[in-house]
């Protein structure tokens, strides 16, 4: 087994490291405060190739591994979990929708600009009475002559304010159930569809979260993305792939909780010692270490089983719900080193602590992962994945 990362992988951890700490650590602080989400840097991660990591180059696409969107994951989250996460429902979610079932010609016409952060993507799917009953979704799509009207909302959207191409999932055949709901994909400026409320969260503040209106919102018939009534199904799939991008952005702020705990007990002195000479300083430490490493094993693991085209649903739940529950100990942890300064948000671990948590809920809880991995292991048909 090779633990290690390749010369190429080493470059871009140290390319997207450095991009990070020179065009997001300066302002995302400020980007917190005022939950601003800064358009122009995902022209330039586009520019790098970083907003369609694993599509390929025939349509934009930079073509690398599901390992590779990982180490970008966590680098990113490392500095600015906000803007990471808003990469993620770029990537994962929407690209990955209409690569996992697009024709070539949807690819083309919407993934490519996607690809290339010519364009931002949202994914639609949780509503406020479908939140981990996804089949619980209310959102219609009927035919109209040569096309569908759609009729709904969609909350808690990632990018739903200023996405230019939404993937939605809608109900085509209520007798049907699951299988009766499909996806759509819906531009911007479409009559008919808008972005409501924006929320105003605790944490990932940087990140855009709104819902999405629909009111006789018509839309031609190639819009249609995948079969009629596999929206459910390929939902499930995509969830798989986006749940190692949500645990490397776990990772990622959890080293960042690592790193500064220990730039600061080294530099904090009491009783005329550094704190890091304190044993109980040392063990938060160790722990910490050893628990993001641990989580990043889990990680890599899942997105080396994808990258080898092997079944991993089980193995992204468990990175997933152990990376972000470590993050938000880690976090927690970080904020009890700084004492008091880690209250203040003078320095950045209580934005750290806000950003972990949700980890523990987007693109399905903890408790959801649990029953996931259960189902899984002792092969049951069980209500959710």
């Amino acid at each position: 087994m090779d633990f290690g990362l390749s010369e190429e992988q080493q470059l871009l951890k140290k390319t997207v490291r450095e991009f990070a700490e020179s065009e997001l650590a300066p302002h995302s602080r400020e980007w917190d405060e005022k939950q601003e989400f800064p358009r122009a840097i995902f022209s330039k991660l586009g520019e790098l190739g970083l907003m369609g990591v694993v599509w390929p180059a025939e349509y934009g696409g930079s073509g690398m591994t599901t390992l590779d969107y990982a180490l970008v994951m966590e680098e990113l989250a490392r500095v600015d979990a906000g803007v990471a996460l808003s990469v993620a429902a770029h990537n994962s979610l929407c690209s990955g929708h209409i690569f996992l079932a697009g024709t070539d010609e949807q690819k083309r016409r919407f993934l490519t600009p996607l690809a290339r952060g010519e364009k931002v993507g949202c994914w639609g799917l949780t509503e406020s009475g479908a939140g981990s009953d996804a089949g619980g979704t209310r959102t219609t799509a009927v035919r109209a002559g040569d096309g569908w009207t759609l009729n709904g909302s969609k909350t808690f959207i990632t990018n739903g304010r200023i996405a230019d191409t939404a993937v939605v999932m809608a109900v085509t055949d209520r007798e049907k159930e699951k299988k009766g709901i499909s996806a759509f994909i819906v531009e911007r400026g479409t009559k008919g569809f808008r972005a409501g409320k924006k929320e105003d969260k605790l944490g990932v503040r940087s990140s855009d979260t709104s819902e999405l209106v629909f009111e006789d919102c018509r839309i031609p018939s190639g819009n249609l993305l995948g079969a009629e009534g596999h929206g459910f199904i390929d939902t499930l799939r995509i969830l798989d792939r986006g749940r190692i991008g949500i645990a490397a952005f776990s990772v990622g702020i959890a080293q960042a909780c690592l790193e500064a705990s220990m730039k600061y007990a080294r530099e904090r002195r009491q009783f005329g010692h550094a704190i890091a000479e304190f044993q109980a300083i040392q063990f938060k430490i160790a722990d910490m270490a050893t628990r993001v490493d641990g989580a990043r094993l889990l990680t890599w693991r899942a997105a080396f089983l994808r990258d080898a085209g092997q079944e991993h649903t089980a193995e992204s739940s468990m990175a997933k719900l152990y990376a972000s529950e470590m993050a938000v100990q880690a976090a927690l942890d970080a904020v009890q080193i700084h004492g008091g300064y880690g209250y203040i948000k003078e320095y950045p671990v209580e934005r750290y602590l806000r950003d972990s948590k949700l980890g523990t809920i987007g693109e399905g809880t903890s408790e959801v992962q649990r029953l996931v991995i259960a189902r899984e292991l002792l092969k049951l048909r069980g209500m959710v994945r």
